[in-house]
């Protein structure tokens, strides 16, 4: 018959490798979560890159060069 020094033992050490086995699963979901994060990030930046392009091209649509400008007229 175990004594009881033994069970208290037995019954620390799984209570330590249910909390284990608890935070290896919540450093997996982490983990999948910032690699998650990561790739949203990257495409965002695509996205923020694009946008920044189309707005300098369209830049030249809506703004005139200045030297191309026709002088005002003198009154």
């Amino acid at each position: 018959m175990p004594s009881e020094l033994s069970t208290q033992l037995e019954q620390r050490i799984v209570e330590l490798e249910t909390r284990l086995a608890f935070q290896e699963q919540a450093l997996a979901d982490l983990s999948d979560a910032l690699a998650a994060s990561r790739i949203e990030a990257a495409e965002n930046a695509e996205v923020l890159r694009r946008t920044l392009d189309a707005v300098k091209q369209s830049r030249g649509e809506f703004y005139a060069d200045p030297s191309e400008e026709p002088p005002p007229p003198h009154y």
